[in-house]
């Protein structure tokens, strides 16, 4: 199977999913074995939910929009062009997914096959439904597939190197375990966002985006807030208001009414809108329903701090205060060629 049958196999399956949006499922009598395919990935997406609140079907369909954007024959030409990919030696990979977000190990699955190697998937049991039946429909458009993609629940054996995503104490685990494998250890991170007080009432609405989407649990959802010394937060709780919604699910719910309890009981100076936290800490990661913030006086100094934490990081938004910020509303929709950790997958997976 070559390079182009390889992206044509991820188009395929970009039309498949682009039937499932957050407007709503709709069935495209174009696409590629629909008639096989729609009805039981429909199914998959209420299991998914039903498995796990947290994967609402509106952030199933958000996550499945933003990849079918991505999965185009030009933009994944253009991802790749760079890159030597005739001649791979295939090797056995093996891809240990995290399940705070719905698809959240598709990069690494989609990087492995696309670089020419064979798969094997170690999911959590937290998102066991979505990626083995889009492994399925795959195996149908392109059968050349068939054998080179692996599900196992069982103890990882016959591999060459590995792709794993965890907490700071599996890690730990991870780079023991692995050790005498070539492999990518990611642990955790969190993104964080840079205020002047300069931003208009868009870039702060478009900043809820990063910190709502997915109730705040991926690395790339905004957990923590820099702002300059006696920052009004008026402005900025405005500009969140419209997730206000978010209370009404249960499980976000819960997270709020605990955390408030826990801070008020420690005494905690808070501040909050009824959905939402923010209180002063000068850690990355923020429990759900809670913001951390730091004040500071030097924006240089600050840009210092932010290299010095540089592996706690995943993304930084602000109004072009840093030279790699994104723009508010902007860490859920990454392009293919924006990296976990800023470690290049593909780089890895040809080398091994």
């Amino acid at each position: 199977m070559d390079l182009q049958q390889r992206i044509n196999a991820f188009v395929k399956l970009g039309e498949f999913i682009a039937q499932f949006s957050t407007k709503g499922f709709e069935k495209n009598e174009h696409v590629t074995a629909n008639a096989s395919f729609f009805e039981g990935f429909r199914h998959q997406i209420k299991l998914a939910h039903e498995h796990n609140g947290w994967f609402t079907q509106e952030n199933i369909a958000f996550c499945l929009d933003g990849w079918s954007k991505l999965l185009k024959d030009s933009n994944i030409k253009t991802w790749l062009q760079k890159y030597q990919l005739k001649g791979v030696s295939s090797k056995k990979v093996a891809i240990i997914m995290a399940g705070n977000i719905p698809l959240v190990g598709f990069h690494d699955f989609l990087s492995v096959l696309i670089s020419g190697h064979h798969v094997i998937v170690k999911q959590s049991s937290n998102d066991k439904h979505l990626l083995p039946y889009l492994a399925k429909y795959l195996e149908y458009v392109e059968p050349e597939f068939k054998g080179k993609i692996t599900f196992t629940e069982e103890k990882l054996t016959d591999f060459d190197s590995v792709i794993a995503t965890g907490s700071n104490n599996t890690a730990r685990y991870f780079e023991y375990y692995f050790k005498g494998k070539p492999s990518i250890i990611r642990k955790n991170r969190n993104s964080v966002a840079i205020l002047t007080g300069d931003e208009s009432d868009e870039e702060l609405k478009a900043l809820s985006e990063d910190v709502f989407r997915y109730y705040g649990l991926g690395c790339r959802n905004v957990s923590k807030l820099f702002v300059p010394a006696g920052y009004n937060f008026n402005a900025f709780f405005n500009g969140l208001y419209e997730w206000h919604p978010i209370i009404n699910q249960h499980k976000y719910a819960n997270n709020y009414d605990y955390n408030k309890a826990v801070y008020l009981m420690s005494e905690f100076d808070l501040l909050e809108n009824g959905f939402l936290m923010i209180k002063e800490d000068q850690s990355y990661g923020s429990p759900i329903a809670t913001l951390f913030y730091e004040y500071y006086n030097d924006i240089e100094a600050l840009k210092s701090l932010l290299i010095t934490n540089d592996n706690n990081i995943q993304c930084i938004v602000s109004k072009g205060v840093t030279e790699d910020s994104l723009a508010f509303g902007q860490t859920q929709h990454p392009q293919l060629w924006d990296y976990a950790d800023n470690v290049d997958t593909i780089a890895f997976l040809l080398k091994i």
